[in-house]
């Protein structure tokens, strides 16, 4: 009788719940005997994961302050992961946005699956962005300084990396055009899991809109608050990080922010306001989007920049209000345009159900055991 495989998860880091941890999340419900190797782990922060195997490299020994520092030691992580001993392993299911694919092969007959949420943006399609506004605070312009002169050697090291991968699957169409692009290898598109039943989609809406997510550079946020600013429109922002200031700086007195994660901005705060929302204002160019399925989910359409994984989502005048370019008058005549529109709450939140957790479980395993020669 075929012995079912010995699997291992490697996702970056789990030290806060965003999407690619989600995928995590879903991977080890879908394997629970498959223990989880990432390079730093704050368990306090992702309690999702208390009942998992959770393995650290040895990074997890560095001092507290450095822990949290860790997007200062890109090829530290690197060279951690390269270090994990996995001979154990049947198959390496990697969740990668940036080094989990630095893994080691120790048998011949392993196999390496990565679920690819990007090309690592700040090597590959972001590079100039991220040079512009690195988003360190005070060290940014050393970093500025330290980037074309570290980049080349990760990104010569990714592509290796993404060579001794065995098979690629990408969470978007835009991610598998990445991965074509930066890797020359091809993939298949699995969506990522969306618990789309937690959502109760209210049948009457609010007056105000609602944007979340970590709120960095390239998420634009400032986009949906200059926006519902000019408008005087209520919008309520979930999410904190390094542009919060500037965030609050830039609003009017229509727009409130809520940042406790455990708090005011806790799931199922959040669920209660998208359930009752207006519309979700979604300005980032994104690998995919998890939080415009969950909009839809919670019957409200979704006002979002025309790129990358949005497309897979979002039908412009049927799901949603599409705008082409990320500047504030572009976001503004969006708006106006979602509100001549009559949305109907339980057809958006039909549409969610293709991306359901239960067909990203189906899929995935599928893959897997097809991989596993036994």
């Amino acid at each position: 009788m075929k012995q079912p495989p010995k699997i291992a998860i490697v996702c970056e880091f789990l030290s806060v719940m965003g999407g690619a941890e989600n995928v995590v999340l879903a991977m080890h419900k879908l394997f629970p005997d498959a223990p989880i190797y990432t390079a730093l782990y704050d368990a306090s922060r992702v309690p999702a994961f208390q009942d998992a195997d959770v393995r650290t490299t040895w990074l997890q020994k560095l001092p507290r302050f450095l822990r949290k520092a860790y997007r200062l030691f890109p090829t530290l992580a690197a060279n951690a992961f390269r270090r994990l001993d996995l001979s154990d392993y049947d198959i390496i299911l990697t969740s990668s946005y940036l080094n989990a694919n630095q893994v080691q092969k120790a048998r011949p007959d392993q196999k390496i699956i990565s679920y690819c949420h990007t090309p690592a943006r700040y090597y590959w399609s972001h590079y100039e962005l991220y040079r512009k506004n690195p988003a360190y605070g005070p060290l940014s312009p050393f970093i500025k300084l330290l980037m074309p002169l570290m980049v080349p050697r990760q990104r010569r090291r990714d592509y290796e990396a993404a060579q001794r991968v065995d098979v690629f699957i990408a969470n978007s169409t835009e991610t598998q055009r990445r991965i074509k692009k930066y890797y020359g290898r091809p993939s298949t598109v699995i969506y990522p899991p969306v618990e789309t039943k937690r959502f109760s989609p209210a049948r009457t809406r609010g007056d105000y809109y609602v944007t979340m997510g970590r709120q960095l550079p390239n998420k634009r946020f400032d986009l949906a608050v200059s926006a519902c600013t000019t408008l005087g429109v209520p919008l309520k922002v979930y999410g904190n990080g390094p542009m919060h200031d500037e965030l609050v700086a830039l609003a009017g007195p229509t727009v409130s922010f809520y940042t406790d994660r455990f708090g005011d901005a806790s799931d199922a705060a959040l669920e209660e306001a998208i359930n009752h929302a207006k519309g979700f204002i979604f300005p980032s160019d994104e690998d995919f989007g998890i939080v415009t399925v969950e909009a839809l989910a919670a019957g409200a359409p979704v006002i979002g920049y025309r790129n990358g994984g949005t497309l897979d989502i979002v039908t412009d005048g049927e799901t949603g209000v599409l705008f082409d370019n990320q500047t504030v008058e572009d976001v503004v005549s969006a708006i106006k345009r979602a509100d001549t529109i009559h949305w109907f709450p339980s057809k958006l939140s039909r549409t969610a159900t293709r991306f359901d957790a239960g067909l990203f479980a189906t899929k995935l395993r599928k893959i897997v055991l097809d991989n596993y020669k036994g």
